[in-house]
């Protein structure tokens, strides 16, 4: 078997590389391992010393998406210059935005019945990452007197239920007059949530 690199991060990041486009044009479970090693052009026990299984390749690529979006977030709402109000919108935005990559949806691959369990595990890992912020955001901006919100976590939990609700119309291919309408209620629900007149959360997905 061929010795792996020094730096074990180095060829993860080459798997995870070669098996991503892969997932996209061939879909997740018409990809083998032989195709993965077949794009990196390396000997095919190479991927063995990372992966276990293709499970695991596609559980690091989410992971991969999830630390990307939280630096993201993270540098644009760690300052004084932004608003609670701001914060909140933001992080909506980018992560409805962040769903659209090359005119795709991003890991469209797995939805399908068939792999309802890494659904699940992906919407479950990502309020893993975004509750932290929401809940830190709100409490700020009950101090400042932004929101006026009795429960912050109460309020978290609900604007994550409608976020949900967005995503899931997203990769339904919903009609665009549908989604339009279901944004519009979302906005209305998460003033509500938080405590602002009516019409001042504004989620613009460019």
């Amino acid at each position: 078997m061929a010795r792996p690199p020094q730096d074990p991060q180095v060829r993860i990041t080459e798997i995870l590389n070669a098996a991503e486009p892969l997932f996209y044009s061939k879909g997740y479970q018409e990809t083998s391992i032989s195709d993965i090693v077949t794009n990196m052009g390396v000997a095919h026990g190479t991927i063995y010393y990372y992966f276990k299984s293709k499970e695991e390749i596609l559980e690091a690529l989410i992971q991969r998406y999830l630390l990307t979006f939280v630096s993201e977030v993270k540098a644009k709402i760690r300052t004084d210059n932004i608003t609670p109000l701001c914060k909140i919108q933001l992080i909506i935005q980018v992560l409805l935005k962040s769903i659209y990559r090359d005119k795709k949806l991003l890991f469209e691959f797995i939805y399908n019945d068939r792999m309802i369990h890494f659904i699940d595990k992906l919407a479950r890992q990502g309020k893993h990452v975004t509750n932290p912020l929401f809940l830190e955001i709100i409490e700020e901006g009950n101090q400042k007197n932004y929101f006026q919100t009795t429960h912050p976590l109460a309020a978290v939990n609900i604007i994550q239920a409608i976020i949900d609700s967005l995503i899931k119309e997203i990769y339904e291919k919903s009609p665009k007059e549908l989604l339009v309408y279901q944004f519009k209620l979302a906005e209305e629900l998460i003033d509500h949530v938080l405590g602002l007149k009516q019409r001042t959360i504004n989620i613009v997905i460019e």
